[in-house]
C-alpha cells in the first residue's frame, strides 16, 4: 500500500518504494500536484512523477536507477556523420540550427504526440503546465534542432544547480533526437553536470552509453550535484 500525498505532504523516504516482488517497482506515492516548488522537491530527493491520463499523480523512485555520465555518451559513426553535416550547415548555409530554450512547450507537445508504434502518452496537459511552470522559473530545458525554420526534433529535461534530469525526446526527421541529446549533453558536461538521470532502463538509453546505477548511488550524487551553482547561460556549443 502506497501512501496519499496531500497537497502540504512531505514525501516518504524513498527506501519505501515498492520493490519486484510488490509488483511495481520503484512506485512511492500518489497524490498532491505539479507546482513547481512540488517538482522541485521530488527531483531533489530522486523522485519523479509517471502516469497515464485517468490516473492520479504516481511519484516513483527505481532501483537501480538508469543515468548517463556525460564523460560516457556513446556517438555511433553515422551520428557522427549526421552531427558533422548539422554542424557545417549551421555555419554555411544555415539550413540546420541548434537552439535551447526557443520553444520549450512546442518540444514537450512534440513529445506528447502520438508515436508510430500507437504507444499512448504519459505527457497529459497537467505534466505540460507543470513543466512549462519550471522553465519560466529557469529549472526546465529543452535542446531544439531546427530545419529550414522548423522544429525537427528535441530533448527536454530539468535542471538543479548541476544535475540534469532527462524527461523526453522527439524527432520529425531521421536522428533528430540524437542530435538534440548530443549537443545537449555536451554542453552539460562543459558546464559540470556529470551525471543526467534517465529513469528508467531501456535498450536505446543503453545505446547512447547510459547504465543501471543503485539508487544509493544516485541519490548521493544527486545531493552533491543539486547544491552546486546553477548554469547561468544556456546555449549551444560547437561539437567541431
Amino acid at each position: 500500500m502506497i501512501p496519499w500525498l496531500e497537497p502540504n505532504s512531505p514525501f516518504p523516504d524513498v527506501a519505501f518504494a515498492l520493490t519486484e516482488e510488490d509488483g511495481a517497482a520503484g512506485l512511492l506515492a500518489a497524490g498532491a500536484d505539479l507546482s513547481p516548488d512540488r517538482l522541485l522537491d521530488a527531483y531533489r530527493h530522486g523522485i519523479f512523477p509517471w502516469f497515464s491520463e485517468g490516473q492520479p499523480i504516481l511519484w516513483w523512485s527505481t532501483d537501480p536507477r538508469m543515468v548517463l555520465f556525460t564523460e560516457r555518451f556513446s556517438v555511433s559513426h553515422s551520428l557522427k556523420k549526421t552531427l558533422r553535416k548539422v554542424h557545417k550547415s549551421s555555419l554555411t548555409d544555415g539550413r540546420w540550427q541548434i537552439r535551447f530554450d526557443t520553444a520549450f512547450e512546442d518540444v514537450m507537445r512534440a513529445c506528447a504526440a502520438p508515436r508510430r508504434d500507437g504507444a499512448g502518452t504519459w505527457i497529459s496537459e497537467e505534466i505540460v503546465r507543470g513543466y512549462c511552470g519550471l522553465h519560466r522559473r529557469g529549472f526546465a530545458h529543452s535542446s531544439e534542432v531546427w530545419l529550414d525554420g522548423q522544429l525537427v526534433g528535441g530533448a527536454y529535461g530539468v535542471c538543479i544547480g548541476r544535475m540534469f534530469y532527462g524527461e523526453s525526446m522527439f524527432a520529425r526527421v531521421s536522428d533528430a533526437s540524437k542530435i538534440a541529446l548530443a549537443y545537449l549533453v555536451h554542453f552539460l558536461n562543459a558546464n559540470g553536470v556529470e551525471m543526467i538521470d534517465c529513469q528508467q532502463e531501456t535498450s536505446h538509453l543503453a545505446s547512447l552509453g547510459a547504465s543501471p546505477i543503485p539508487r544509493s548511488e544516485f541519490i548521493a550524487h544527486l545531493k552533491k550535484a543539486t547544491r552546486q551553482a546553477p548554469i547561468t547561460r544556456w546555449e549551444p556549443l560547437a561539437l567541431f
